[in-house]
């Protein structure tokens, strides 16, 4: 039986371009999505639309770091990081706005926009299926579509009121083009003291480049200009269930597994977490 269009997924279809021919319009049936020419993608059982085809189409976090990921934030530890993010997009954008989320994940940042928006709809992109699941059913207003980061974007020129990018590779030149002149670009990103108890503790996790601030301002900034930056740090008690799912979650996973840091010895009860939100206009 084929599946029904998700109502949300109804909601940005103006906003969807198809992959292949780039510039025409997708459209429901049965059970898929197709543009005019018969390109076809499929929509999920689960909720969100397969645009992202290829050898790459499957990639992204697999499911334990999903899984870690919903029972972290579950907890409400990222809940101000995910409060600044929304702050930014909902002082660039009105009620009726739309908010591409890049790198969505599981959705809870893209959710927290549309909280504030209650007339805005949502559309997030990521390459993780597994995370599409659950970006797929985290607001009623918000849609999900595979989709990976460094390909040209399955979205029309200027679609967007705000791109939001949280924790997640980044495009600027694809930024700018789905951004509409008066959007914004809404982009959340770890400073060196974040986790920096736990990083000292766990030598194997990832570490954070000492000059990822200037990289970030080379590749942004023939496209973008910073408005505002805000600074969210704060320490926080974590569990040793919290510290194992924050490891887990991240791509630091790939490289220390859950018997390490259960073999490890003492892990740290309080982390600094620490991030830098800031708010672009297209130049």
């Amino acid at each position: 039986m084929p599946v029904s269009l998700p109502p949300a997924l109804d909601l940005s279809l103006d906003l969807l371009r198809c992959p292949t021919c780039r510039t025409r319009r997708l459209g429901p049936d049965r059970g898929a999505l197709r543009c005019p020419v018969g390109h076809s993608f499929d929509i999920a059982r689960h909720g969100y639309a397969g645009l992202l085809t290829g050898t790459r189409a499957t990639s992204g976090d697999d499911a334990a770091m999903v899984d870690a990921r919903d029972r972290f934030l579950s907890t409400g530890v990222y809940a101000p990081i995910r409060e600044a993010g929304a702050r930014l997009a909902a002082d660039a954008v009105s009620e009726q706005g739309t908010v591409v989320d890049v790198g969505c994940g599981t959705g809870y940042y893209l959710a927290g926009v549309l909280a504030q928006l209650p007339g805005a709809r949502g559309l997030g992109l990521d390459t993780s299926v597994r995370a599409l699941r659950s970006a797929a059913r985290a607001h009623d207003r918000a849609a999900a579509v595979s989709w990976d980061v460094f390909r040209p974007f399955p979205l029309a020129d200027g679609a967007a009121d705000v791109v939001l990018d949280v924790f997640a590779p980044r495009n600027p030149a694809e930024f700018h083009r789905v951004l509409r002149p008066t959007g914004r670009l809404v982009v959340v990103r770890p400073t060196g003291r974040h986790l920096a108890e736990l990083r000292g503790r766990v030598p194997a996790m990832v570490t954070i480049d000492p000059a990822k601030e200037q990289r970030l301002h080379r590749a942004l900034n023939p496209f973008f200009e910073a408005i505002v930056t805000e600074q969210v740090e704060y320490s926080e008690s974590l569990t040793r269930l919290d510290v194992l799912d924050l490891v887990a979650m991240t791509p630091s996973a790939h490289h220390v597994s859950r018997a390490d840091l259960t073999e490890g010895g003492v892990l740290p009860h309080r982390v600094t977490v620490s991030v830098l939100a800031t708010a672009y206009r297209p130049r």
